[in-house]
């Protein structure tokens, strides 16, 4: 495995945006059980593609984010392509925590909670995503990696929050297939019932560039489509 060239430990409830070139591996470690991270993906030079969950799941006939998925965007490109993952389920429904979501454990301010200061997931992700000039309409549906939230045995399909989904130590790996602006929340997921948000270390390095028996390559024909497309963006 090549050299880490950037590693950030997130903490708990807090935010981080990174740009990752093409080629490059951004791996995503669960640093505390049922942790959390509400990611979001934009094409670095492009100011308005960014990643379409609806299309992103149709495409390959699921309903989860897992290995070896590819992460489509608004313009059918690859944005990145999960190489592994030591979980089989990422939460891809549910979208990121609202300042609703967190009204529900009590008032909470920085200068009352110092940096224990309850925020939500938006209000991280809008932190970041205005240090790159972006704001309220760049949110889109996330990826909360780390996180399961099932349909329940009911008439309804009830989604159902799977608590400590994650254990200490689990992981995500995503290769970029472009330039991507990655933006990350770690704070609890919309379901989540309870306030006990965990750090995740984030870890970029570089790796071979992928083979022709690569698995996102192979594992459908609109996967392929998507990678190819993001060749000719770059050529």
């Amino acid at each position: 495995m090549s050299d880490v060239l950037v590693s950030h430990e997130i903490p708990a409830g807090a935010a981080w945006s990174v740009l990752v070139r093409r080629g490059r591996e951004l791996r995503l470690t669960a640093l505390g059980p049922g942790a959390n991270c509400s990611t979001l993906l934009f094409t670095a030079q492009h100011p308005v593609d960014r990643l379409n969950i609806p299309d992103t799941l149709k495409a390959q006939m699921a309903a989860t984010i897992r290995p070896p998925m590819v992460l489509m965007s608004d313009r059918g490109l690859a944005l990145c392509s999960v190489t592994g993952s030591s979980l089989p389920w990422h939460d891809a429904l549910c979208g990121h925590s609202t300042d609703t979501h967190v009204a529900r454990f009590g008032p909470s301010s920085y200068q009352r909670d110092g940096n224990a200061w309850r925020r939500s997931a938006r209000a991280g992700l809008l932190a970041e995503l205005r240090k790159h000039g972006r704001d309220t309409a760049d949110l889109h549906g996330c990826v909360n990696f780390f996180a399961k939230a099932a349909t329940a045995d009911d008439a309804a399909g009830t989604l159902t929050f799977q608590p400590d989904h994650a254990t200490t130590g689990d992981w995500v790996a995503l290769r970029a297939e472009i330039d991507v602006l990655v933006v990350l929340s770690t704070a609890p997921h919309p379901l989540d019932p309870r306030w006990a948000p965990q750090p995740v270390r984030a870890e970029v390095r570089a790796v071979d560039p992928p083979g022709p028996d690569d698995a996102s390559w192979t594992f459908r024909a609109e996967s392929e489509r998507a990678l190819l497309l993001s060749k000719e963006v770059l050529a």
